[in-house]
């Protein structure tokens, strides 16, 4: 996910560059929205792997 928003905050940039404000502007919140997906699945994945086995 993290590469997804990543991905996204450079056409975001790209497309602010070239004056594409409408696309740069949902490219931002696209690479928003899976940076903070990106980091509660890193968050949720950590605390699963720190339990103990069943």
């Amino acid at each position: 996910m993290i590469s997804w928003a990543v991905t996204f905050f450079i056409i975001a940039i790209i497309a602010a560059l070239l004056g594409f404000t409408g696309i740069a502007g949902t490219a931002g919140n696209l690479a928003w929205i899976f940076a903070i997906i990106g980091v509660v699945l890193a968050l949720v994945f950590m605390i699963m792997g720190r339990r103990p086995p069943v």
